[in-house]
């Protein structure tokens, strides 16, 4: 069974909604002992409070959305340094971080003026803007370049992705290039500690005028993103001003945070990077616990992360802190002193995404000394500061170590980087990792294994065998945003045993990026026997979620395919020149362009199909606008449409991110919850009630209980997501189902068959769960819009029974995953699903849509 592993004594379980982590700790040599359970918390904190509603604003979806808003790095033809005077921020003495001692954030740009002033190593340049609109700060710290040199530098840098194989033989680029390390500072907004760190250490590098740091600077680009958060680090919390966890966006890419640092790690190709986070006490360092990615080129990932983490664990050690004096526990390196439940599975966080972009060794670093959420409440100034200095000392610790490492081994961290680009280029079977094939890494066993066998291609189909236009625009720009190669076929061909049309989009997987595209458009793996307890989601494949068509071909060849390479997926809006138009609703982008039009007054009205609209002939004015701006295709038809869709305002009880998808579609919405409705809710401003956290029925004053009940009562529509859904249409006593959770642990793909009505439509046949529900005991009336596949309804993600054996996949199988109904006047539809997670099933997103002109 491979080598065993007495190393191992400790389980990690997360919370993830406190940012903060508990250690349960098992007896030596008991890696096999079963986990404690744990509680499960979300990242996404319902909107539970009227502050926290105003918190989202209803532009943000707009303004977070804006590319135009995203990283501008690009400085074609100019050297090093670049230096840049950065505008004043006006002074904020509200800001959290002051409490602290550390720096608020209209402090940081005249530092950076003013350590840009000290010498020609530093540059400050702009690499995007928070979703509440504040700068990105994107320090470069290197030897002075000449423009020259920089060109020369950017040829190189070019090569390594692009042609690795010469890259690999090149003795001159071996010699000459700069390794790139990239650092990430307070991506949770409320874990402040990295920022004043590297302030701290970009300022000693300017001044350092000692051999190894000028060896350091003149063969080594270092870059730092001074604070990836400032919204949070000013409001002192873990979310942006969208009420996004950053470190959750990865894939998904949703929040112009997210994107600029993307944008970082494909323009600068980084070879190590850090990400530093509170608070773990000791400090932990990565790499993690199984299971790990198994899509990119884990052995040379682990070789140098495992290295790298022993000299920060020897830095960290070696400031001398300890638990009797400071409070301060030894270093963690969760690879070899736990179990599970700290993994590198999902490519949601920026350590687990960087490898695909060329990082050999990526870590997340949580410093120890807690002084966030109830800490920063309840302890006095003087401890605060204290705790935070020890932090931001450990902070400096991991980022001097990093730095050492990469001046001992900035030749083989180059080699390395090469290495998983030449890999990918020939499509090179994934190294199993073990002893041999990672040496110096003690206690590799099978529980570490994880590799993928790579298609020799996907499809993205154009014409017949295409679900839906939009859906296969907004796919392939987001791999192209990713820095995928997609080409587009020229002509019908033939790849392995299918035909496909002339416009269809074909990834060819042998391409060095194979990895990213590989995540974004398999199906993934159901790893729910591989271990008890997982840190976040397991499950997420975009090509199944996003409501694209995605075919994965196992063989032919793409190469002799008729195409061309493609910089944007071709533009699918579109309106007939005659006769009445129809708009499917299977995406969200044409939710939006009805809501659109229906706030423009245009007589809308649903087709007969009832999974799209007629749009009357003479409104073909508004509708090229709508497909102008949406990009989406209004075909000819002659029906004339049934009942009128009406511009619907929800009031919402929900999370951050179901917010922010609503508004993507163009609702109206009014977020409201428990506070909010005690407070005082006018119900003449909202059409229909959407809940899935954030309202208690129990916990109404009388009067608020009152005035829900009578909306509902006359006839208002409602919309339920979950338990907090689930809960209301008991309370209120609506449809007469039974709710049945299933282990509240569990996320991931699934097999859905939908039932072909107005909420699910024929679909995708996917959808996507976490903490899943179904529905039994249906009563009279109730139509199952939607149920769980039978058999094996899991493709991907990690979902077992609970310790009494019940919730589990078989127990769904089969079972109605959303419903619809009415009682009176009252119209209503429970999902049981997940169909707006985090920008995860972006193809599912029409069906709440849907659902809420439904009920209207």
């Amino acid at each position: 069974m491979g080598i065993s592993r007495p190393s191992r004594p400790v389980l990690l379980t997360a919370s993830a909604a406190a940012g903060t982590l508990l250690f349960t700790a098992l007896t030596p040599g008991g890696a096999s002992a079963e986990p404690a359970p744990r509680p499960v918390i979300r990242d996404e904190a319902p909107l539970d409070s009227p502050d926290r509603a105003a918190r989202a604003p209803e532009s943000a979806a707009d303004r977070a959305l804006d590319d135009s808003a995203g990283a501008a790095l690009a400085a074609k033809g100019r050297g090093y340094p670049r230096e840049q005077r950065l505008a004043a921020v006006p002074k904020n003495p509200a800001d959290k971080s002051i409490k602290l001692g550390l720096t608020p954030y209209h402090a940081i740009a005249p530092r950076l003026n003013k350590i840009q002033g000290i010498g020609d190593r530093v540059s400050v340049e702009i690499a995007g803007r928070s979703a509440g609109g504040h700068d990105l700060y994107l320090v470069t710290v290197t030897a002075p370049e000449s423009a020259r040199e920089t060109a020369r530098q950017e040829k190189m840098r070019d090569r390594i992705e692009n042609a690795p194989a010469a890259a690999a033989k090149d003795k001159a680029l071996k010699s000459a290039y700069k390794a790139p390390v990239f650092i990430n500072n307070n991506i949770h907004g409320n874990e402040w500690e990295g920022t004043d760190a590297a302030l701290k250490l970009i300022e000693k590098l300017a001044k350092a005028k000692d051999t190894r740091t000028r060896e350091l600077l003149a063969r080594h680009r270092l870059y730092f993103n001074v604070t990836m958060n400032p919204d949070g680090r000013i409001a002192g919390t873990r979310e942006n001003a969208n009420g996004f966890d950053l470190n959750r966006d990865f894939i998904t890419g949703t929040q112009s945070e997210t994107r600029a640092v993307r944008q970082i790690a494909i323009d600068k190709q980084p070879a190590m990077m850090l990400d530093l986070h509170g608070y773990v006490n000791g400090t932990l360092i990565e790499p993690t616990t199984p299971p790990h990615g198994e899509n990119y080129e884990y052995d040379l990932f682990l070789k140098n992360s495992y290295a790298n983490a022993l000299g920060m664990e020897k830095a960290v050690n070696g400031l001398g802190y300890t638990e009797q004096k400071d409070g301060v526990l030894p270093a963690v390196i969760p690879f070899r002193d736990q179990q599970e439940g700290w993994d590198d599975w999902p490519p949601i966080f920026t350590p687990q995404y960087m490898p695909f972009h060329g990082a050999v060794a990526a870590h997340t670093i949580e410093f120890p000394m807690q002084v966030n959420n109830e800490e920063y409440d309840s302890q006095p100034a003087a401890e605060l500061r204290r705790r935070s200095a020890i932090n931001v000392d450990i902070a400096g610790a991991a980022m001097k170590a990093t730095l050492d490492y990469a001046r001992g081994h900035r030749t083989s961290l180059i080699a390395d980087q090469i290495e998983v680009f030449r890999r990918g280029a020939a499509g090179a079977k994934p190294v199993e990792i073990s002893e041999e094939t990672v040496p110096g890494v003690p206690g590799i066993g099978p529980e570490d294994v994880y590799t993928t066998d790579f298609p020799r291609a996907y499809v993205i189909p154009a014409g017949k065998r295409q679900r839906s236009a939009a859906a296969t625009a907004r796919l392939v720009d987001h791999l192209l945003a990713n820095d995928v190669r997609v080409r587009r076929a020229t002509r019908d061909f033939r790849l392995g045993t299918k035909s496909y049309e002339k416009g269809s989009y074909v990834v060819d997987m042998r391409q060095p990026k194979r990895g990213i595209a590989n995540v974004i458009l398999a199906d993934g793996r159901d790893i729910s026997d591989k271990v008890s307890a997982m840190y976040d989601i397991s499950g997420w494949s975009l090509g199944r979620l996003w409501g694209a068509s995605v075919v994965s071909a196992r063989k032919g060849d793409p190469a002799a395919v008729p195409s061309r390479a493609v910089g944007s997926a071709a533009r699918v809006g579109y309106v007939a020149p005659r006769g009445n138009l129809r708009l499917r609703l299977d995406d969200p982008r044409e939710v939006a362009a009805l809501n659109s039009l229906t706030a423009k007054g245009v007589s809308v009205r649903r087709a007969a199909d009832g999974g799209s609209v007629v749009v009357p002939g003479s409104a073909r004015r508004a509708a090229r606008d709508a497909a102008k701006k949406y990009d989406v295709a209004f075909s000819a038809t002659e029906a004339r449409g049934k009942d009128v869709v009406r511009r619907t305002r929800v009031a919402a009880a929900v999370t951050p991110g179901e917010l922010f998808a609503l508004r993507e579609m163009n609702f109206d919405v009014l977020p409201v919850s428990t506070a909010v409705l005690n407070a005082g809710f006018d119900w003449r401003k909202a059409d229909v009630l959407f809940v899935s956290s954030g309202l208690d029925r129990a916990k109404l004053k009388p009067a608020a209980r009152k005035r829900l009940d009578a909306f509902l009562a006359g006839g208002g529509g409602f919309v339920g997501r979950g338990a907090g859904g689930a809960a209301l249409n008991e309370a209120a006593g609506l449809l007469p189902v039974t709710a049945v959770q299933g282990n509240g642990d569990a996320n991931g793909v699934v097999r859905v068959r939908n039932a072909g009505g107005s909420v699910a439509g024929s679909g995708s046949g996917y959808g996507f769960v976490y903490a899943p529900m179904w529905f039994t005991g249906l009563g009279d009336g109730v139509r199952v819009e939607q149920a769980y596949a039978g058999g094996k309804p899991l493709v991907s993600g990690h979902w077992r029974a609970d310790s009494s054996g019940a919730g589990g996949p078989a127990d769904a199988a089969g079972e109605a995953s959303v419903v619809s109904g009415a009682r009176g006047s009252t119209k209503v539809v429970l999902f049981g699903t997940e169909p707006l997670f985090r920008g995860h099933p972006k193809g599912v997103f029409a069906q709440v849509g849907r659902a809420l002109f439904g009920v209207r």
